[in-house]
């Protein structure tokens, strides 16, 4: 394997409780971010649920770890890619997600927005762009 970087999409498809896989695919974000790989992320489907605004785990006695994606941004992950269409599908906007922000370093660390919704087909070609597809 050469020793250029390889663009690692990490894709998100399910509900963030119930299963361990949201949990795994933000884990292992976190590692191959700490290790300098061309990060980024893609949440379709029940996926989208994973960055929405408060989420309360009190009543199924698991750990919330939402709030762990707003440290995205310092790992210097900004590619998080939100399907439009999957909200739309389950009744909700960009509005009732997180505001996911990175510092620009080359703009005097202005903050700049994570997430970039996209359509089902834009997604498919950043997909296709991608050298390494993790499906979670």
């Amino acid at each position: 394997m050469s020793e250029e970087t390889k663009k690692m999409m990490y894709i998100n498809r399910k509900a963030p409780y119930g299963t361990i896989y949201a949990w795994e695919s933000l884990e292992v974000v976190l590692i191959g971010a700490a290790f300098e790989q061309d990060v980024s992320l893609a949440f379709m489907d029940d996926g989208v649920f994973q960055l929405t605004k408060g989420q309360d785990t009190k009543g199924i006695g698991m750990k919330n770890f939402s709030p762990t994606y707003s440290a995205l941004g310092d790992y210097e992950v900004n590619k998080i890619y939100v399907e439009k269409e999957s909200l739309e599908e389950r009744g909700l906007t960009l509005d009732d997600l997180q505001h996911l922000v990175w510092e620009d370093e080359d703009e005097d660390y202005a903050e700049k927005d994570s997430i970039r919704l996209v359509s089902r087909a834009e997604l498919a070609d950043v997909l296709a762009g991608q050298d390494v597809l993790f499906n979670f």
